[in-house]
Parts: structure tokens; C-alpha cells; sequence
């Protein structure tokens, strides 16, 4: 018999190209009066005040010299446009001033999608779950990844898989969650060689932003996996690059979890699964490119055994967690 409990986040989605321009003041109007935009781009909105301090992982004292800012200008709305650190800060204001978020994605990041809030504080990274800082509407505009370097549009693509991935046996995990994050693959593994081959072309960038938009709904109601439980002690400790960090870990987690995938994500991802598409797309492929060195494996793994998630479908250990982060730091073929 089939039983599950399956929450879905209220939430209001534009989705249309070219668009930014014309539709974001109507949805910042809907929802206050006194915006502050954070973007590390320029003018977004004529008259608001932007904010540009936008800190990768989020830093909690980043996070705190911006609320002062909100409330010594009086702002009643947020508006995030960028990757997920723009959408990171905006919730970490959000968390504790209950100010409404409108997001501007520019990556295939997902968190505005999320109910999920991120801050690094003393090399350690906190993640929570809080109605408070899901944006209440999200404005995605796919001409506005154009601007995107093609690599780092691959790794931000192959985080939004891992958001997919995640969701097949993340603690909430249940068949709607998985429906969405199946489908969530198939758009992705179809957009993300599109925007290789053809970095102009919107299509391929409608398809990438549309499959991360579903993996990111699915992840949020099922919750983080083994995956993004190392990828954010790695990213908190190590200050790791957050989608290429995702990027490289991703095939160890599905070779270690091989027995829980579903034969629906085997199929969505197409004839060679995973492997096929890193080639394809030039994924990043070792976490010592990125920054992390082999001698920093074992506080790695003492960091991550704590937080591995109950019901992961195979036990994680010591042993097979440090073997998975060796061969992620080589960059080793995945089996």
C-alpha cells in the first residue's frame, strides 16, 4: 500500500525571457514599498537601494551588517538577483526580520525555491529549514544567465541535479518528491549540453532553469541527503566553491547510494546516466582543483559521519565515507 505525507511550499513563479526589466517592479510592489536589492550587478531596480556585499556561504557576520542595514532604511521587501549566495543573504535577513523575498535567479542554484537557509560561522556551516525565508515570488528570466561562464553554468547545473538525486532518499523522500525531481533530471540532462553546444541559444537555458526549478521543489519537501550533508561541511570548513564542489561530489555519492536509485532517474538521465553527461558538459572532476587537500580528509569525515542522514540506503561509515572522499579529491574515475 501506498502511504506518505507530502507538504508543498506556497510560493508564486514567474517564468518568462526577457522579462526582468518589465515584470520585477509589479512583483516588488505586491509585496512592499521600500525595496533593497542584493546583487553584485548593477542598477536592477531605478530607486531602490542596493546592497553588494554578497559573500559566498554566507557569513554571519555578512548577514549581520546587512539587517542592520535593512532596518536603520526602513525596508520592507527583499529582493535577491544572483546565484545562491544573493539568495542566501536575502534569507539570512529574512530569518530574523520576517521580510518577504522576491528572487531573481541568475544560476540554476535553486535555494529560491527552498525553504532552506544557510551561515558560516567559524568555519562551520549551519543549514535550517524556516517558512520566514522561502521568497514568496520568484521571477526567473533564462536571458539572464547569458552572462553565466559556461563552466560555471555546468557546475550550478549539476548541483540542481544533485537537488534531484538527493530526493530519491532524503528523509522526507515520497513519491511526489520523486516524480518532480525525475522530471527535474530529464529537463536538466537535455538543457545542460544544449547550453555547452550553443551558449546563445535561450532554449537550452529555459530547460536548465525549468529542471532546476522542479529539483529544487522536490528537495525542499524531501529534505538534504548523505550528498548535500557533505557538500556543506566541505563548503563550511573548507570554503570550498559551493556548485563545484557539488559538481565533483556528486557521482560518489550515486556509486556509494547505487542500490536506492530508482530505475525513473536512470531513465531520465538518459543512455550512459551521469558519466555520459559530465563528459558532455566538461564537468569539474576533483576536489583538490577546487581547493581541498587529501590531509584534510579524516576532519572531513568526523565533520560529516554526525550529520549523515537516517534512512540513506546504505550505511555510512568511517571507512567508506573516507574511501569516497579520497577518490573525490583525486578526481578518480566513478564506477
Amino acid at each position: 500500500m501506498m502511504t506518505f505525507t507530502h507538504e508543498t511550499l506556497p510560493q508564486r513563479v514567474v517564468f518568462a525571457a526577457h522579462q526582468m526589466a518589465e515584470r520585477l517592479p509589479a512583483e516588488v510592489a505586491r509585496l512592499g514599498a521600500r525595496p533593497m536589492v542584493i546583487t553584485t550587478r548593477g542598477e536592477v531596480l531605478p530607486g531602490a537601494l542596493h546592497y553588494r556585499e554578497v559573500v559566498m556561504h554566507v557569513p554571519a557576520e555578512v548577514a549581520e551588517r546587512a539587517r542592520k542595514v535593512t532596518a536603520a532604511e526602513g525596508i520592507d521587501v527583499l529582493v535577491s538577483v544572483g546565484g545562491g549566495s544573493a539568495t542566501g543573504l536575502a534569507k539570512a535577513i529574512a530569518l530574523t526580520t520576517g521580510l518577504p523575498i522576491v528572487a531573481v535567479p541568475t544560476t540554476y542554484a535553486g535555494s529560491e525555491a527552498t525553504n532552506v537557509w544557510g551561515m558560516t560561522e567559524n568555519g562551520r556551516k549551519t543549514t535550517g529549514a524556516d517558512l520566514r525565508v522561502l521568497p514568496r515570488t520568484i521571477l526567473y528570466d533564462a536571458a539572464l544567465t547569458l552572462g553565466l561562464p559556461t563552466e560555471l553554468g555546468v557546475a550550478s547545473g549539476l548541483n540542481a541535479l544533485a537537488h534531484c538525486v538527493d530526493s530519491m532518499w532524503a528523509p522526507r523522500a515520497d513519491p511526489i518528491n520523486q516524480a518532480l525531481a525525475i522530471a527535474g533530471a530529464r529537463a536538466l540532462s537535455s538543457g545542460l549540453p544544449e547550453i555547452v553546444r550553443q551558449p546563445d541559444n535561450l532554449r537550452g537555458r529555459e530547460q536548465t532553469l525549468y529542471g532546476a526549478h522542479l529539483a529544487a521543489v522536490a528537495f525542499a519537501s524531501a529534505g538534504s541527503g548523505l550528498h548535500h550533508k557533505i557538500c556543506h561541511v566541505l563548503g563550511g570548513m573548507f570554503n570550498l566553491p559551493h556548485a563545484q564542489t557539488h559538481a565533483v561530489v556528486l557521482p560518489y555519492v550515486m556509486e556509494l547510494n547505487s542500490p536506492g536509485i530508482p530505475d525513473g532517474l536512470a531513465d531520465a538521465l538518459g543512455p550512459g546516466g551521469l558519466a555520459r553527461l559530465r563528459a558532455e558538459v566538461g564537468a569539474p572532476r576533483a576536489l583538490r582543483d577546487q581547493g581541498f587537500r587529501e590531509a584534510d580528509i579524516p576532519a572531513a569525515v568526523d565533520a560529516i559521519l554526525p550529520v549523515v542522514p537516517a534512512g540513506n540506503p546504505v550505511p555510512v561509515t568511517a571507512g567508506n565515507l573516507t574511501e569516497l572522499l579520497r577518490r573525490a579529491w583525486a578526481g578518480e574515475e566513478p564506477k
